[in-house]
């Protein structure tokens, strides 16, 4: 690492760190991209003590609970004056660390309050000093598990999801620091570490509180790496006891008091040089240097990559400066432009976005056309009681106190007028439907004007204003149309059947019916018949078919096992109120010569699962000759007692069903026509036409352009943003990548744990058992620097296959950024 390129690399890192923090919250995920070195660790471990000692200085806020409650980006840099900085306040340098340690409370409690809350929002704190080797740590909140105080309840949580931010990126070494005093298996640093690197490439371990284990014992094992081995081993540090704190006892004493403790200890001693802050110091500063060696280029293209993707945009905001009445002009000229071509897309469906979750658009309006306003008009086909109800009246009332030898064709002529009428309420909701969808299209297609708020709220208005007035022309020219009809009845249409026809065609009705429609299928589907089988479990799910002669249920939809064909003949159908405790909907059918419908039943009660699957189920029945139980006004039975007036009212009921199958075919070909020409095709003439004049003559075309508060702070938040990725791709190029080649540290070898054969066992337990009695494992050797390049694969295989490694864990969850 001896070269002055990877020697600059720690600080490349800091002067990437400042230049991506002047882009605010949107720099902070770049900045979670950058090689560090992140602290974690349980409350009370020691972890501000180790910084405090890497650093030399009391520096860090101390208290009880939660007193790191927002990452703390610490940037070492050696140099011959000692000072700290701010990023949030560059301009003041503080030479007093109880400044800095004041600093820091006051900067987390302007955020988080001072009701133990935390954030995310870093700290940013630069530290010069003679003292220190270059180094960027991250220190974070200690883990807890138990609120105190006014912590929130989710404070694990969120701690957890904290630190999660920071170590589960590959470019973040982690400093993993646990008290000696404690069990390691039980260690939250660890566990946590683990979850992301279960390899424990990216790990170090620093063990404190060694002082203070209990008389006898001792933490050997761990810091030889044999306990729970980690590519980058352990380093033990002793730091100043509370007592020490509170006494202010200086550092450098604390350190020389260090370096003695690990000499004169009997089970540290041999490994005194590799133990201490000062040697953490020095380790942390060669690991991280290797590190960022190793994901520079990786860092650099993803930093290049989000400089192109905001090329495009930063350029046109600086070449066209939002007060530039040119610039509105143009923009305003596009932004319409650009609604037009939307607008034309959501309704002639031919934008490059398709919605493949819902219908939306032309798509819903053509739904409308089709589907929900024929079915409006079958609606009011289906209304057949109440209509012989009518014609019987109608006949009645025109024959007076005189029976009628002949059916009278003013009735036919009263009917059909007050059907033509009721054609008015299907149409008006017609246009209430449609007029409704695009008032819901163009609020989507002008919500993307969302960065020019006036304009927005003007051009919606404007063009529901538009929309209003050709919903009143179009409603006005339905109106007309349909007064069209009522003006003449043309009997001599060629479709209309006539009289003399409908005559023939009754007598010879239960002729022709079992010849041309036996096997034809009106309707299959699903129904619940609610009065049989009740000994058996209640009601039950049946398949029916449909045919002019017969109602056929069966088991299931394969139509293979037939349960019962029950014959049309004299059957009526009823309506049933629905029950309070169903949820189904109801009716009966039932014999109109009182006779038994299906074995020892008088009726037959079936259920639908919605009232428009009853509606259409009825309206089959009237195709197939069911007709609804007539009933007076007080709701009981009427039959005809009267053969010829029955006659009668069959014939005006086919002369009406004719006639109105020739309206509601026109009405149903002629309606979305004229929706279409009224209301859609001059809303789309207007927008691409109109829209702009009307947006001029407003008189205010320039504070129209006037941006929102966010799309000046998007804008804002681009141009910083392309900076400083410009800046750090400048600062990264001043540093040539193609350094040394430094290997990760050797792995550890682990041939003491390798399990051996039982043969071999034998023969060494006598021969060791004195001996493993009052000395332990010596430590495990590291490849020697000559053999690494050869040795390395073996031994990490060697590595993986041992039986100390602890089984791989499912990584958490990755918490969004």
């Amino acid at each position: 690492m001896g070269t002055r390129g990877m020697e600059e690399l720690i600080p490349l890192v800091n002067r990437l760190q400042r230049a991506l923090s002047s882009v605010g919250s949107a720099g902070q995920d770049f900045s979670l991209h950058l090689p560090q070195i992140a602290v974690v660790g349980a409350q009370s471990a020691g972890k501000s003590s180790v910084l405090e000692n890497l650093v030399g200085r009391d520096f860090l806020p101390r208290g009880c609970g939660i007193v790191t409650r927002r990452p703390l980006v610490l940037q070492l840099l050696n140099s011959e004056t000692e000072y700290g900085e701010f990023f949030h306040c560059r301009e003041k340098r503080f030479t007093d660390f109880d400044e800095i340690r004041a600093e820091i409370e006051s900067e987390t409690e302007r955020i988080t309050g001072t009701k133990k809350k935390i954030s995310h929002v870093p700290i940013q704190l630069q530290i010069h000093s003679p003292h220190v080797l270059d180094l960027t740590l991250v220190d974070l909140p200690g883990i807890t598990k138990v609120p105190v105080g006014d912590q929130p309840v989710d404070v694990e949580y969120q701690v957890r999801d904290m630190i999660m931010q920071y170590i589960c990126k590959e470019n973040c070494l982690i400093l993993a620091v646990t008290p000696a005093n404690t069990d390691l298996a039980n260690s939250d640093a660890m566990k946590l570490a683990k979850d992301v690197d279960p390899k424990g490439q990216r790990t170090i371990g620093v063990i404190t509180k060694l002082d203070l284990m209990d008389k006898g014992t001792d933490a050997r094992q761990i810091l030889e790496n044999r306990l729970l081995p980690l590519r980058r081993g352990y380093v033990g540090v002793v730091n100043r006891s509370q007592k020490d704190i509170d006494g202010k006892k200086d550092i450098k004493a604390a350190l020389q008091a260090e370096q003695n403790f690990f000499q004169s200890h009997p089970a540290y001693s041999h490994m005194a040089d590799r133990m201490g802050t000062t040697y953490l110091q020095k380790t942390l500063n060669q690991q991280l240097t290797c590190h960022i060696r190793e994901k520079l280029p990786a860092f650099r293209s993803h930093l290049h990559s989000q400089l192109l993707s905001l090329n495009r945009e930063a350029e046109e905001y600086r070449k066209y400066p939002p007060d530039d009445p040119t610039q509105r002009t143009k923009t305003l000229l596009q932004l319409v432009q650009h609604l037009t071509v939307d607008f034309e897309e959501v309704i002639e469906g031919s934008g490059d976005q398709v919605n493949t979750e819902y219908l939306s658009g032309g798509a819903k309006i053509n739904r409308i056309f089709h589907e929900q306003f024929p079915r409006e008009l079958i609606k009011l086909e289906s209304e057949e009681r109440d209509l012989r109800q009518e014609v019987m009246y109608a006949i009645r009332n025109i024959h007076g106190v005189r029976t009628g030898l002949f059916t009278p064709d003013l009735a036919f002529e009263a009917i059909v007028k007050k059907k033509i009428s009721r054609l008015n309420e299907p149409c008006m909701k017609l246009v209430d439907m449609v007029s409704q969808e695009l008032i819901t299209n163009v609020h989507q297609c002008i919500n993307k004007l969302a960065s020019f708020p006036k304009l927005r709220d003007e051009t919606e208005f404007i063009v529901n204003t538009e929309i209003r007035e050709q919903e009143s022309k179009c409603r006005d020219q339905i109106l007309l149309l349909i007064d069209a009809q009522l003006s003449y009845i043309n009997t001599n249409h060629e479709d209309f059947v006539g009289f003399s026809y409908t005559q023939q065609m009754i007598n010879q009705e239960n002729h022709k019916s079992a010849a041309n429609l036996g096997n034809q299928v009106i309707r299959r589907g699903w129904m619940t018949i609610n009065n049989i089988g009740i000994m058996k479990g209640g009601a039950r799910e049946y398949w029916f078919i449909l045919t002019p002669e017969s109602l056929s249920w069966f088991k299931d939809d394969q139509e293979k096992e037939k349960k019962y064909m029950l014959p049309l003949d004299n059957l009526k159908y009823r309506n049933i109120e629905k029950s309070f405790m169903s949820n189904k909907f109801s009716f009966a059918l039932f014999n109109s010569e009182l006779r038994n419908v299906y074995k020892d039943y008088r009726h037959l009660e079936l259920a639908c699962v919605s009232q428009e699957e009853l509606d259409s189920w009825r309206t089959s029945l009237l195709r197939a000759g069911v007709y609804p139980e007539i009933t007076t006004g007080n709701g009981t039975p009427e039959d005809f007692t009267d053969p010829q007036l029955e006659r009668q009212v069959e014939t005006i009921l086919a002369l009406v069903d004719s006639y109105m199958s020739i309206i509601y075919k026109s009405i149903r070909d002629l309606m979305p026509k004229t929706v279409m020409h009224f209301i859609i095709n001059r809303v789309k003439g207007f927008i691409s036409s109109e829209l702009l004049a009307q947006l001029y003559a407003l008189g205010e075309s320039s504070s129209l352009m006037d941006e929102s508060p966010e799309q000046q702070q998007h804008r804002e938040d681009v141009l910083q943003k392309h900076t400083a990725l410009k800046e750090a791709l400048s600062v990264i190029g001043e540093i040539s990548t193609a350094t040394c080649t430094t290997a990760l540290p050797p792995p550890v070898n682990s041939s003491w744990a390798l399990p051996s054969s039982p043969n071999h066992h034998r023969k060494k337990s006598s021969r060791n058992r004195s001996a493993s009695r009052t000395h332990l494992p010596s430590a495990p050797e590291t490849l020697p620097p000559a053999h690494m390049n050869e040795g390395i694969n073996h031994h990490l295989s060697q590595l993986h296959h041992t039986t100390f490694c602890v089984p791989r864990r499912q990584p958490p969850a990755v918490p969004k950024i």
